[in-house]
């Protein structure tokens, strides 16, 4: 007779784990989670919950801070000594009022070649440097410094001085398996940095 239940997950936490750990990371709420992930706050909490418990934390806060990357990444083969210079800007983000009328504006009347758009995000390509839209408030634009190995930039800009205020975390995993990796920093009037990583 065979075993019952789920087969075994090969890394620390399930997949679902890990899409709910990014996510917090990330800075979002349980409700934004779930709200993105089509499922319900209570199963939002029942995933970190469980993440907390399978890595030894005690609040949720430390998640953002937890530097754990899933077995099956890129990221884990990465391990430089040389040291860190931050590239050039690989993104700049941007808020607007409205996605489907920004997406127009820029695709259609300044020409910019879309890339993608999910939800309420869009990006564009200026040349090599992304332009990242999304739906929110405020002025600023967050600029995101491309590095090699993000976990070695990481350690050396905390080394520095900067206060991240999330470890290395996953943002997305394109189609063809590149996945984009990023950390947030404020600058010292507050304005938002990024490092940014595709491995």
């Amino acid at each position: 007779m065979g075993k019952r239940g789920r087969p075994r997950h090969p890394d620390v936490l399930t997949p679902a784990e890990w899409r709910v750990v990014d996510m917090v990371r990330h800075g979002m709420s349980n409700r934004t989670i779930a709200q993105r992930r089509g499922v319900s706050v209570d199963a939002v909490k029942f995933h970190v919950a469980n993440a907390l418990l399978k890595l030894g934390l005690d609040r949720r806060a430390e998640l953002r801070t937890w530097r754990g990357v899933p077995f099956d990444s890129a990221l884990r083969a990465q391990g430089g000594t040389e040291m860190v210079q931050l590239g050039a800007i690989g993104q700049i983000a941007r808020p607007v009022s409205d996605i489907g009328r920004a997406v127009e504006f820029y695709r259609d009347v300044l020409g910019l070649p879309h890339l993608y758009t999910f939800g309420d995000l869009a990006f564009f390509d200026c040349g090599g440097t992304r332009l990242f839209l999304s739906v929110g408030e405020g002025a600023a634009s967050t600029l995101y410094f491309r590095v090699d190995d993000i976990n070695t930039a990481y350690d050396e800009l905390r080394e520095r001085g900067v206060v991240f205020e999330n470890a290395p975390h996953l943002i997305h995993k394109h189609d063809d398996g590149v996945e984009e990796w990023m950390a947030f920093f404020p600058d010292p009037d507050g304005q938002l940095l990024a490092i940014m990583s595709q491995v």
